[in-house]
């Protein structure tokens, strides 16, 4: 019944300019609405049958007898699938994101200009998440020992961009130990990830282990992902957390209290958003996150990851209120993961 309702052009039209409507007011959309904008001349009584076999079909419903009707999660589902997909940015969005992006110096400032942005154009958050600490390239390594035996390991991306560690090893290192392992990171394996930096230490242990062993073993043990754990959690910036307190869809407080507990988490989002990655459309979209939160059902996710030198490196987007303008948030979260990776990727 759902796929049949859809089957017309004209249904499928009705069901768009339904959803922009609710979009702009926020008020049950009547079939006197949408006859009124309407491409061809059809009565309302066209019109409100078509409403009621959209009802019927899942994409609307009515909150009282005599009013208009409202989008359900299905119907914001096939507006972003169908129709926002195929929209372009506009020049306006364009060049104010080129703006906000363009002065940008650092990667600490592109990605708080990036948050900034998304969370603009969707009243929502705007999220960038890092990549997991496998992912992170290294531009150069640093090693302190401090007194009590334990390892300061500071790592150092692209763009300036820092994660350090305290570890305390297995064994006693010396500082003259650490300053060559750092020394041999830093010649050897600048510009790879730490994921394959692991890969070719175990490699050359394999096959040449007396010319490698005390170094590589070294390398290892101090700049192992799996050693210095996965920070993940913590490498989340967001942006625009009082917009979704002033949103009408969360007059529950105790859905809210729950919803702006799991933002200042930020490891749900993390899950949420790195899903994304393994998703074959360059934007996409979920309507309805209950992996979030109670309040979830209520909020949409537009993502999209973004690169360094075309490896994928993690995932930006917004998260907010279904009712959000779906056109502008999945041509924007386009806009700026492009100019984020391209920022990314600059020598």
């Amino acid at each position: 019944m759902r796929n049949s309702a859809l089957q017309e052009r004209r249904n499928r039209q009705i069901l768009a300019d339904i959803v922009r409507a609710y979009i702009e007011t926020g008020e049950p959309v009547s079939s006197r609405v949408i006859s009124k904008g309407f491409e061809e001349t059809l009565s309302t009584a066209t019109i409100r049958n078509v409403m009621a076999d959209l009802e019927d079909a899942g994409f609307l419903y009515q909150p009282h007898t005599s009013a208009g009707r409202v989008p359900t999660a299905a119907a914001y589902r096939f507006f972003a699938q169908e129709i926002a997909s195929q929209a372009t940015i506009s020049v306006v969005d364009r060049e104010w994101i080129q703006r906000e992006m363009g002065g940008a110096t650092s990667a600490a400032e592109i990605t708080e200009r990036a948050g900034h942005v998304l969370a603009e154009v969707s009243n929502g958050l705007g999220i960038i998440v890092s990549p997991p600490l496998g992912k992170t390239v290294l531009e150069h390594a640093r090693m302190w020992l401090l007194p009590d035996g334990r390892v300061v390991v500071v790592l150092i991306s692209p763009g300036g961009n820092t994660r350090d560690k305290i570890l305390r090893p297995s064994r006693l290192f010396t500082q003259g130990e650490l300053d060559a392992t750092a020394e041999f990171l830093n010649r050897h394996y600048s510009g790879w990830t730490l994921e394959a930096i692991r890969g070719d230490l175990l490699q050359k242990l394999a096959t040449e282990r007396e010319r490698y062993e005390g170094m590589a073993q070294s390398a290892l043990t101090l700049c192992d992902p799996a050693v210095l754990g996965d920070e993940s959690a913590l490498q989340v910036h967001v942006e625009g957390a009082a917009q979704i307190i002033g949103a009408t869809e969360f007059v529950d407080q105790a859905q809210l209290r729950d919803l702006l507990a799991a933002i200042e988490e930020k490891h749900r989002l993390v899950t949420v958003l790195n899903a994304c990655i393994e998703t074959p459309e360059p934007v996409h979209v979920q309507i309805g996150i209950k992996e979030i939160s109670e309040a979830g059902e209520n909020l949409a996710l537009i993502s999209a990851a973004y690169t360094r030198n075309d490896l994928v490196q993690g995932s930006l987007g917004v998260l907010g209120p279904t009712r959000m303008h779906y056109e502008r948030a999945m041509t924007a979260v386009a806009y700026v993961a492009q100019l984020f990776s391209e920022a990314l990727s600059k020598p």
